[in-house]
């Protein structure tokens, strides 16, 4: 078992989660990566050089599945000092149209997610006495848009649960924190969208923080020259 400070990131995909877990090891903690599809995420890390980084199965809607995966990303780094809950659900369409499955499918990933993984990781913090839990929200956390309801009910309902786990939490050493992501994410160098590795950053900085003066939220957009 490692005894570095053991992050894990559950969502991870090519744009953010890859960049958080990049920046975790950047700063000597030991990662632990969950994505539904295995193969898929095997496939991205290794493209990445990150070979040495456990890709976890993680249905985060499947209380089984989110057992399992916690078992075996604790038996290989320990308790975590970190998660990260980065997962989305997701659809688009008119209000007229979206059927009930449709807008469950999304709650499911996006918020009953959050409070399935979130309740995991809370359940091996709280004995130690330490950790930090961030989930990261959008601009559909406060607010929704046409055509955005599945995936604005979700994300109201993820920081809903960032703002009551830290309320709970807070006074067991747990720090909780939601990331409100105001804008799209991009990669491209020169565009005006928010950077995976800058959004990375602040999530560090969050997790740093001393206890006397810790974030609930975070909002973070991009800034545009004006001319």
């Amino acid at each position: 078992m490692s005894s570095n400070p053991h992050a894990i990131v559950i969502g991870v995909g090519p744009g953010l989660g890859a960049a958080l877990v990049q920046k975790c090891l950047t700063e000597g903690m030991k990662v632990s990566a969950g994505a539904r599809d295995r193969d898929r995420l095997r496939t991205l890390l290794d493209e990445r050089g990150l070979q040495d980084v456990p890709a976890l199965r993680c249905d985060v809607s499947d209380p089984a599945s989110v057992d399992h995966a916690f078992g075996d990303a604790i038996s290989d780094g320990g308790v975590p000092d970190l998660m990260i809950f980065n997962a989305s659900g997701y659809a688009r369409g008119s209000i007229l149209d979206l059927t009930p499955g449709q807008l469950e499918a999304a709650w499911r990933v996006g918020c009953l997610g959050g409070f399935i993984v979130g309740q995991a990781a809370a359940k091996v913090m709280v004995p130690a006495e330490r950790g930090t839990i961030l989930f990261t929200g959008a601009t559909a956390s406060l607010r929704g848009s046409a055509n955005f309801a599945p995936f604005a009910i979700a994300k109201f309902g993820l920081r809903a649960l960032a703002q009551s786990m830290a309320r709970e939490l807070g006074p067991k050493g747990i720090h909780v924190a939601h990331m409100l992501i105001d804008g799209q994410i991009g990669t491209a160098e020169g565009d005006t969208k928010l950077k995976p590795a800058d959004i990375a950053e602040a999530y560090w900085s969050i997790y740093r923080q001393p206890r006397s003066a810790w974030t609930l939220e975070a909002d973070l957009r991009t800034w545009v020259e004006k001319f």
